[in-house]
């Protein structure tokens, strides 16, 4: 097999050097390997111990051969001396309902973002669009226009270089715009900095059972009343074709909660692995699991129980000391790690240590084991909590009766309540499951997280040091060694499945039998076929309630995912069509489109053509586009992009992804409110415009344009090579930096399976 530490494949290298390796402003490599990464983490973890070149040399074994792994920002910023955080997961604090709290907490929020930090906002505390503001003579513009400034803010944090931007966006069932929340993310390039997710209570859960009223309301007024089952109905459709909004279920969150007595939380980190209080903090990282299976692929084969405990031992103490030495962008987030001390060791490499075990994922065999494994992560992590806190102390906020009293601290053996009962514990939550796809193909591409495998074998893009790029196949690391030991021909046995072979079911199960044995959450995508029928999709949620999970997120390849519109006509790929001929004459219309930077007009002129559709039918469709202006400021860049628009609208096919190409456009200056919208910049007001053509002449239905009985969009997903699903996956979106058709969802993320792009890392 590949030495881990120095024969890395070419796309682990590539992301080594990208994201983790230190080197210095002027980038010059300080690691000259990866083995220099560990020895530089494990130096900066082990300062705060009493012997920390002891310390350190276990802390450096623990990493070798990539057995445990520190989560992104504790590789890339421990040991640097830059103010970065190495936390991941953040909420902020409560956002008062008033102008001034409001932008205070915009305000911290960039901080943590321009520190690296991924952070998760609960807006259920802004009162209601159209609400009356006292004192001002004005009606409220409500949380989701507040959700739109968030979304500017993180993009422009982007647009400085810093960390890729993530977000959770929550808002309670019960809140009076809980609709046009679940409605939110339909709109193309709305919120596209956020994940979002509904607050679902046990009431509200009850009351859809029950086909019972719910009552919208705001600060204990009743503002309407609706159907739960009607509304529940909403929320399932929207994630049904459109992946969005994710489910967390508030209510059991806070009774499982260690903290409970303390602290009550209304929102998660972006991946959902992580719920927290206001100002709450987590850092991350994980066991792998595949490499701790003994004789793999023989009847002997098995998981190293006495390895895993020693390994999480270890990793306990290292996280515990994240907590000392990390920087915080906001001095509550350092009160609150300081007083609870929470830290969140996960695993990886599931799904190929049972692959390696010869256990098909989501089977009785693979949750049973996955059960006692579980256990085994779950005593151990606890044991050195509780050992730590006899040679350290317990968490400042410790309160022994209390803690005790907690639903998840009764379901521990015996000998770990003893343990807390007379020492205390050091961390008050331990464990959790995190999205670990970039450090887990740094890791040789074993399974992520608590996934399955998406993919045996894929096709990753890979940077040369001339900039070109360099197709490489990449593949599984249970399937690498399986050929490995028993020949590169041996067909490969059934219990190889990937997440396309496997249904809902194998999904929740799994993700069911883990959550008995984290205390925290998490992070898990249940992929579902694109054909799976609305109902049982439906059904996947009400399942997931009902078998104790703390949320549940799916995805479904969707025709309509991204609400880029499809022609109707013939799906020929628009590469193979000739440039149509410009005619004579054209029919076009021109618009005047004002843009609030700019003392002059700019005027859009968009020109058809009538096509034909077959079978004698013709239908309208762009052809051309000129863009004019008095501002010269704009000049040159307006004369390209009515060239390349132009040229593409003469190609034909699918082009509708024009639009949503030009909407998705970020000003990192900020852009501007428009009709009562946010639009992110003068390119995404233009294609607005350019849209609004589309609709108008029939090219495009509109965005929200649903069929008579109430079903699916119509629509399809388009992208830069729409036309073409006969011959691209379906399952795979484009990926917004290498543009490849490679983007999948999993653990509640979109990660691009071609240049190792993610938004949550």
């Amino acid at each position: 097999m590949t030495n881990a530490l120095t024969d890395l494949a070419p796309i682990a290298q590539q992301i080594w050097d990208m994201k983790y390796r230190f080197k210095t402003a002027d980038g010059a490599p300080v690691d000259a390997s990866v083995a220099d990464t560990w020895t530089r983490v494990a130096k900066a973890l082990a300062a705060p111990e009493r012997d920390p070149t002891a310390w350190a040399a276990r802390f450096q074994a623990a990493m070798e051969d990539f057995r445990f792994l520190p989560a992104g920002r504790i590789l890339a910023g421990a040991g640097t001396g830059r103010t970065v955080t190495l936390h991941n997961c953040f909420v902020m604090g409560t956002i008062g309902d008033d102008m001034g709290s409001i932008f205070a907490h915009l305000r911290e929020a960039a901080l943590t973002m321009q520190q690296g930090g991924g952070i998760g906002y609960d807006f259920s505390t802004l009162r209601p669009k159209g609400a009356p503001v006292k004192g001002v003579g004005a009606d409220a513009s409500g949380p989701l226009s507040f959700m739109d400034v968030w979304d500017s803010m993180c993009r422009t944090i982007m647009s400085a270089g810093s960390r890729r931007g993530a977000m959770m966006a929550t808002l309670r069932c019960d809140h009076p715009d809980i609709e046009e929340f679940i409605a939110a993310k339909q709109t193309p390039g709305r919120l596209t900095m956020f994940n979002v997710s509904v607050l679902a209570t046990d009431a509200f859960m009850a009351a859809v059972k029950n086909d019972q009223d719910w009552d919208l309301k705001f600060g204990g007024k009743v503002t309407r009343t609706v159907k739960a089952r009607a509304l529940w109905d909403k929320i399932m459709r929207a994630t049904y074709e459109y992946a969005e909004p994710g489910v967390i279920f508030i209510d059991r969150i806070n009774a499982r909660n260690n903290l409970s007595y303390c602290e009550t939380i209304a929102a998660t980190n972006p991946c959902g692995e992580q719920p927290l209080p206001p100002y709450g903090t987590c850092l991350l990282g994980s066991i792998n699991l595949a490499r701790l299976v003994k004789a793999p692929f023989t009847n002997e084969a098995q998981l190293d129980l006495r390895a895993l405990a020693d390994l999480v031992t270890t990793a306990v103490r290292m996280m515990d000391n994240v907590v000392d030495v990390s920087q915080y962008p906001v001095e509550a987030q350092r009160r609150e790690a300081e007083q609870k001390r929470r830290i969140g060791l996960g695993i990886t490499g599931l799904a190929d240590a049972l692959i390696m075990c010869g256990l098909r994922y989501g089977s009785p065999e693979a949750v049973a084991i996955t059960r006692t494994w579980m256990t085994a992560f779950r005593d151990a992590a606890y044991g050195a909590s509780i050992d730590l806190a006899k040679e350290k102390g317990p968490f400042p906020l410790f309160e022994r009766e209390k803690y005790l009293a907690g639903e998840t601290i009764r379901s521990l053996p015996q000998n770990l309540r003893n343990g807390i009962a007379k020492h205390g514990i050091r961390n008050a939550l331990v464990t959790s499951i995190a999205p670990t796809g970039t450090i887990s193909l740094l890791a040789g591409n074993v399974s992520s997280g608590l996934e399955p495998v998406f993919s045996f074998n894929t096709t990753r893009h890979v940077t040369q040091r001339d900039g070109t790029k360099r197709a490489e196949e990449v593949s599984d690391y249970a399937y690498r060694l399986f050929k490995e030991l028993k020949g590169e021909y041996t067909p490969l046995p059934d219990y190889f499945v990937d997440a396309q072979g496997l249904m809902p079911g194998d999904h929740l199960v799994m993700q069911a039998a883990a959550q008995d044995y984290i205390d925290s959450s998490i992070s898990k995508t249940i992929n579902v076929p694109e054909d799976f029928a609305f109902t049982p999709f439906a059904d996947v949620y009400m399942q997931a309630y009902d078998m104790g999970c703390k949320g549940c997120t799916t995805y479904r390849p969707s025709p309509v995912r991204g609400a880029v519109l499809e022609v109707k006509r013939d799906k020929k790929s628009a590469t193979d069509e000739a440039p149509m001929d410009r005619p004579e004459m054209l029919p076009g219309l021109t618009y005047k489109l004002r843009w609030p930077e700019s003392d002059h007009a700019i005027y859009i002129t968009v020109n058809d053509i009538m096509a034909d559709e077959g079978k004698g039918r013709q239908a309208r469709r762009p052809f051309e586009v000129f863009i004019n202006s008095k501002n010269m400021e704009h000049y040159a860049w307006t004369v390209a992009l009515t060239r390349m628009i132009s040229a593409v609208f003469r190609r034909g096919g699918d082009v509708g992804f024009v639009v949503e190409e030009l909407k998705a456009v970020f000003d990192p200056r900020g852009g501007q409110w428009m009709n009562g919208r946010y639009v992110p910049s003068l390119l995404a007001a233009i294609g607005d415009v350019i849209e609004q053509h589309m609709v108008a002449i029939g090219f495009l239905a509109a965005p929200t344009a649903r069929t008579a009985d109430g079903g699916k969009v119509v629509s399809i997903k388009g992208g830069p090579a729409a036309g073409t699903a006969n011959t691209r996956d379906k399952r795979l979106r484009a990926c917004p930096k290498c543009g490849t058709y490679a983007l999948v969802r999993q653990e509640g993320c979109d990660s691009c399976t071609s240049c190792g792009y993610s938004k949550c890392s």
